[in-house]
């Protein structure tokens, strides 16, 4: 029998580090669960990262700027709000992918960009293989898509060259988040925002996230991890 839960907290919650928020949502923590299930198709494990990413793009763009315009209703002329404020989507190569239509669908206005990095442990290091943005991406906010952010050494990566080329506001959309991810970002990148829709409790020896859901990557697209 499912153990019933009253639902007390807000909307959004604030976890000690002002720059991070934990999206609470009910709907959010309940497809959370199915994604930690480790029997759900790829199908369908790819299908709730995109909704959840829809969800995600309503909170994390709560303050983007707008004004006020004249629209011919049908019945007479009125002033209403448009959002004025250009800003890019960029994706973490491969996982980041699964959230990138979700994140497209709720804002198409948005331009993207994707950046590919991982973590290579031979070399102890991150590697770069690819990397496209949109040509005017200094003057745009970026939301940076990344289903998980473990031990943060890509995502610190990737916004260090968001940051070579100018980007001034960066918020990393995320729906796990470990807390050594979260200290590595804030240390390197204390300006950085982070929207998760849960605040981990470890990561294991191997780096994977804990209770987690696995490889993301592998996940959505029903491939091997091979370590």
């Amino acid at each position: 029998m499912a153990k019933k839960i009253t639902a007390k907290k807000p909307k959004t919650q604030k976890p000690n580090h002002p720059k991070v928020t934990i999206l609470t949502h009910p709907v959010l923590q309940h497809k959370l669960s199915f994604l930690r299930d480790k029997n759900i198709s790829s199908m369908a494990f790819r299908q709730i990262v995109e909704e959840m990413s829809q969800m995600m793009a309503y909170e994390a763009t709560r303050d983007l700027k707008m004004e006020m315009v004249t629209v011919q209703t049908p019945l007479e002329k009125t002033e209403s709000p448009k959002i004025t404020e250009t800003f890019t989507l960029v994706a973490i190569l491969r996982a980041g992918l699964g959230m990138l239509n979700g994140m497209m669908k709720i804002l198409p206005f948005a331009t993207v960009g994707h950046i590919g990095i991982y973590r290579d442990r031979f070399v102890n290091a991150t590697v770069e293989y690819y990397l496209r943005l949109p040509k005017d991406v200094k003057n745009h906010r970026v939301l940076l898509l990344d289903p998980m952010l473990a031990t943060g050494d890509t995502a610190c990566a990737a916004i260090e060259r968001l940051k070579e080329y100018g980007v001034k506001q960066i918020r990393l959309i995320t729906l796990l988040a470990a807390p050594q991810g979260i200290r590595k970002i804030h240390e390197n990148f204390p300006d950085v925002e982070i929207f998760t829709v849960s605040l981990e409790r470890e990561l294991n020896k191997k780096g994977y996230i804990l209770p987690g859901m696995g490889d993301a990557g592998d996940r959505l697209y029903d491939t091997v991890h091979h370590s």
